[in-house]
């Protein structure tokens, strides 16, 4: 018998993020999240999504051992602005057995008829920034800290409650060696001289933060004609701040800004923290400040996470200022293979963006969608 029981103490929710550490002990491929920053994300008290979101956790029990996992969430900024009445979930894990999973989607499925919601879609989280979807495919490579990883099993799991492909995700990586300037370095020179732009470039972190919620602004702008898109709002842009450009080189960190010093495109890149984190083991002390710091100065692979043109310069080139920006530096690096994170594949104008590098698709993944 299946027992749900909802996390409401210190103790449920530890045990809610640290449920992955057992299911996933034996897997090569699995990458632990940093166990303080992942209660952060479910704490009140500092993540503000909760001031336009809510989510209740679950867990379900066997014989008194957890074999299972989910946040049901409810995003009301996409609910009533959008008028798109979703019920959101993830963190969702379980073991190999469908009477854990279909206990857990009858509790999504429960809560969203309980609010009204016309349909329930997952493994999304609160928002865009949030990881999303489960892995169909590349299940024999390590996955990058911003992604969620999961056995094979999973799919047929979803496949058996009745839920249908709702979204297609594709992840995809090259060797560096692969870059050549003349896809870009005459046509930036070009570009820039005609709109009468400049690439900044940075040393450190806070010469980056006077620019950071005007990158938050465009990255809205961007990213608005995408779907389930939900923007940030300007109590987000403290709390991502705080949580992500202190893991970013600010090296990695580009901003292209008109002739009125305007943000007209950025990018940002990571190290890739996936081995790091591994070796942490979910733990910052006493040594995993040390595993994070190495990989943030020595990584020779990258990962690029966001990369936004405003909707007046897009299909202009201006992706060709960015990624000399990017050659002069991850040439002076040494950096080997470059990644990237889960790109729609319907957004096809980002992968025009990229060809010229050929890129190699190694991961897919998918979200899952039930009428309620």
């Amino acid at each position: 018998m299946i027992v749900l029981k909802v996390v409401k103490t210190n103790k449920d929710l530890k045990a809610f993020v640290k449920f992955p550490f057992g299911l996933y002990k034996d897997s090569k491929y699995w990458v632990p999240p940093i166990i303080r920053e992942e209660l952060k994300t479910f704490s009140k008290k500092y993540n503000p999504v909760f001031n336009d979101a809510e989510a209740t956790l679950f867990l379900a029990y066997r014989n008194n051992e957890i074999v299972g996992r989910v946040a049901c969430i409810i995003n009301w900024l996409e609910v009533k602005n959008q008028a798109l009445k979703k019920m959101r979930f993830g963190w969702f894990d379980f073991i190999d057995d469908l009477e854990v999973s279909q206990s857990l989607f009858n509790k999504i499925e429960d809560i969203g008829k309980q609010y009204n919601l016309e349909f329930a879609e997952g493994p999304v989280g609160f928002s865009n920034l949030d990881k999303v979807g489960v892995m169909t495919e590349g299940f024999d490579s390590i996955a990058p800290m911003v992604t969620w990883y999961n056995y094979p099993y999973y799919v047929k799991h979803y496949e058996a409650a009745n839920y249908k492909i709702e979204k297609s995700y594709s992840e995809s990586r090259f060797p560096f060696k692969n870059v050549k300037t003349e896809f870009f370095f005459k046509a930036q020179e070009l570009i820039k001289k005609r709109y009468q732009l400049k690439a900044l470039r940075f040393t450190k972190t806070e010469e980056v933060m006077p620019y950071a919620d005007k990158m938050f602004d465009l990255f809205n702008e961007s990213y608005a004609s995408l779907s389930s898109f939900v923007a940030i709002t300007d109590v987000q842009k403290e709390y991502f701040k705080k949580k992500f450009i202190s893991f970013v080189n600010p090296e990695y960190i580009k901003f292209v800004v008109d002739k009125d010093d305007k943000l007209i495109g950025f990018a940002i890149v990571m190290p890739a923290f996936a081995k790091a984190l591994q070796k942490m083991n979910g733990k910052l002390f006493p040594f995993g400040f040390r595993h994070i710091l190495h990989a943030k100065k020595h990584s020779k692979d990258v990962i690029f996470y966001l990369i936004g043109i405003h909707p007046d310069y897009q299909n202009k080139g201006v992706h060709a200022v960015i990624f000399n920006e990017y050659y002069n530096t991850f040439t002076e690096k040494g950096i080997e293979t470059c990644f990237r994170t889960p790109e729609l594949e319907d957004n096809y104008a980002i992968h025009q963006i990229w060809k010229h590098f050929d890129p190699e698709v190694y991961k897919r993944r998918k979200t899952f969608r039930k009428e309620l």
